[in-house]
């Protein structure tokens, strides 16, 4: 039956795309909600729950196979109660039967997820992830799983309280089972997961394991910190620079990056970053970026500055809505075919370039012998630029020239295909993540136009999702809703840390005060310390999460220690710095336990026992820019630095101490304390070096 004879399901209203993807499917979907949750319990049937995202390629086949099958979703529909979440709207969901699926498979799930839940308690009796139709990959048939599942479910009902009782234990268990710290904390976990990282990474092709490689930019970022951490120490640690800047050019060189339009997909299906999975996720991009710049920075090395700058590019002319905020994610597929829209056929190739532009491309990215992907070629830098420009008796300036104009070539062509489907819900977490990133780069390569991008997406989710004194977690086509969980609150507030730094602005330091104050409020485990992952206000579901290990996204956690502990030293108010000492030691034990794991809450036990250098300058603009500029010659992650005008009307706390004089002052603190204001710029330098 075609889609427009079809009734839509329950589905059809949702502001989800990935919902809506399924609103036409014979399946009587539900949304997660009290209707389908009354409706299986009253007629006592196990809810079928199924966890997805719009641009993952396994969740379009499994909805082609199995949801588009009026067999398959017959029995869906007579047996189970069938809901469909994206997890990109509720990672609360996501997130606890992510973990049950790990708790009663012994492996990591993934998306499609798929669980079969009892009508009262939605406690998992089945987890798994993809099943086909049929069986094949050495994976059974989705048609006969359910029947054994329905059919162990009316025949075992006698045993599901124990087996209730039972998960539940386990969910106690694998949060609460370490112990706080009582005593003095110590950085020993530092130095224990930069030799994990180094164990882990792969020496040949760069990054951390082996196939499939994710960026796990995590990684990245701690062993870049760990490198600073020794040169202020007065040690040498060039091997942790040498494993994160090989991984960032190995990463840039190979298909995981897209050479034509900027920015990273989600993860390469090989260990040599060639052939990625196509999908485009916004928070890969946000948690990226600011690695390159810094490595930029470090480095001076002209391809990371050109993957920022590309990347920036395609952020905001495919990822950055008219009204300001950042989309979600871009599909891996296009007219039906993973990849379609980036790969290529030699004469496709040849045919559009010139002969000497042709030849720059061939020998650049490889174009010989058989294609790397289904046929036709993906691009991956294969040979250095100055490499081939020898091969081929050019100077350089001539190769990167001609490279350039082939790929501007090839790039209007590709614009020209059906285009990747792009989900335009937009989420607070993304954004703040996003916003942090943009204003980074803005900040350390002096563009406006970044630092403007970022202040159009913060004000776009202060005047959409921010509501009544509460976050909303996500909104699409005008349609805003959701609870916000930790991570939007702490995200947004440390991305506003990041903008402030880049161009002062009334009102957002006060906006950031009323984010953490809501996180004080709403997510801390007063009695234990820590921070929840949905508020105290949200809907009661199987377990209330406290995340602790950083996954595809850092710990929220350790984002809202780092934050409270840069809040804290910046405006005074020790309620902050109170409420991130205790969060670190309620998961001290998590992080000892493996140490490489947990890199946001490292950063956070670091800058408790190390607190950042605050820099706070005042004067007039014109001047106050030349003393940012000397903030900026070295890479220090540990310094915060806010170049405050004169003229600024509202200072909140210690902020109203850090007043303006007639010349350009700096007011320059550690933790509790603090240097004499210095007001020249040569001291202010001396003080910098010291």
């Amino acid at each position: 039956m075609a889609q427009a004879e079809r009734t839509p399901n329950q589905l059809i209203n949702e502001t989800s795309p990935y919902l809506l993807q399924h609103a036409y499917n014979p399946v009587e979907w539900f949304p997660w909600n009290d209707e389908a949750q009354s409706k299986a319990r009253v007629e006592n049937k196990l809810i079928l729950l199924s966890i997805g995202y719009s641009a993952c390629h396994w969740c379009h086949v499994m909805e082609h196979e199995s949801f588009e099958d009026q067999a398959t979703a017959d029995m869906m529909n007579e047996r189970f109660v069938c809901i469909k979440v994206d997890r990109e709207e509720r990672p609360d969901l996501d997130k606890i039967y992510q973990l049950a699926h790990q708790m009663m498979t012994q492996r990591a799930g993934g998306w499609p997820l798929t669980l079969f839940l009892t009508p009262d308690e939605h406690i998992p009796l089945f987890a798994g992830t993809y099943f086909p139709k049929e069986p094949r990959y050495g994976m059974p048939g989705f048609m006969d799983i359910m029947q054994r599942v329905a059919s162990h479910y009316e025949t075992h009902r006698s045993d599901l309280q124990q087996h209730n009782v039972a998960i539940r234990a386990a969910f106690t268990r694998i949060e609460d089972n370490i112990q706080s710290a009582q005593g003095d904390l110590s950085l020993d976990a530092l130095q224990r997961a930069r030799d994990e990282l180094e164990q882990a990474y792969d020496p040949v092709d760069g990054g951390f394991g082996s196939a499939p490689k994710f960026p796990h930019p995590t990684n990245i970022e701690r062993l870049l910190h760990h490198w600073a951490d020794q040169k202020t120490h007065g040690k040498n640690d060039e091997r942790a620079l040498e494993i994160t800047l090989h991984t960032l050019r190995a990463m840039a060189n190979g298909g995981i990056y897209d050479h034509l339009g900027g920015g990273f997909c989600r993860y390469s299906v090989d260990s040599q970053w060639a052939i990625p999975h196509f999908e485009k996720m916004l928070y890969d991009n946000a948690q990226l970026l600011p690695l390159y710049v810094d490595a930029y920075v470090i480095s001076g090395e002209k391809q990371f500055l050109q993957v920022t700058n590309e990347t920036c590019e395609w952020i905001i002319r495919e990822m950055q809505s008219p009204d300001g905020g950042y989309y979600s994610t871009l599909d891996a597929d296009s007219a039906g075919e993973e990849g379609k829209f980036y790969a290529w056929n030699i004469d496709e190739l040849r045919n559009a370039l010139d002969e000497n532009e042709w030849k720059i491309v061939e020998t650049h990215y490889g174009l010989r012998g058989s294609p790397n992907f289904e046929g036709k070629w993906h691009l991956c830098a294969r040979v250095p630029v100055q490499n081939a420009a020898k091969r081929l008796g050019l100077e350089e300036s001539q190769a990167v020239n001609k490279l350039n104009s082939a790929r501007n070539k090839l790039f209007d062509i590709r614009e020209q295909r059906v285009r990747p489907g792009r989900d335009e819900k937009i989420l607070t977490a993304w954004n703040g993540m996003m916003i942090k990133a943009m204003a980074h780069a803005g900040r350390w390569l002096q563009r406006e136009d970044w630092i403007l991008s970022a202040q159009r997406a913060l004000d776009f989710v202060k005047n959409t999702l921010w509501q009544d004194g509460r976050l909303l977690a996500t909104t699409r086509d005008g349609k805003t809703h959701l609870n916000a969980y930790l991570d939007d609150y702490v995200w947004l507030a440390d991305g506003i840390l990041e903008l402030l730094q880049a161009r002062w602005r009334d009102g957002d330091i006060e906006f950031a005060m009323q984010l953490a104050d809501a996180v004080l409020q709403h997510f801390e485990d007063k009695e234990n310390g820590g921070f929840f992952f949905t508020s105290d206000d949200h809907e009661q579901l199987l377990h209330r999460h406290k995340p602790t290990s950083d996954d595809a996204i850092p710990s929220g956690n350790g984002i809202a220690a780092s934050m409270l502990i840069r809040l804290g030293h910046l405006t005074g108010e020790l309620r902050y710095l109170e409420s991130a000492e205790r969060a670190v030691r309620a998961l001290y034990g998590h992080i000892q336990s493996y140490p490489s794991a947990h890199g946001a809450l490292l950063s956070a036990l670091n800058e408790t026992i190390n607190p950042p250098l605050s820099i706070v300058l005042r004067g007039q603009e014109t001047e106050l820019s030349e003393w940012s500029q000397t903030c900026l010659q070295d890479y220090a992650p540990h310094r915060q630095v806010f170049a405050i005008p004169a003229d600024t009307k509202s200072t909140p706390g210690l902020l109203a101490e850090r007043s303006a004089t007639k010349d350009t002052v700096a007011y320059i603190c550690e933790g509790f304390s603090c240097k004499a204001p210095v007001n020249d710029i040569a001291g202010f330098q001396k003080h910098l070096a010291s």
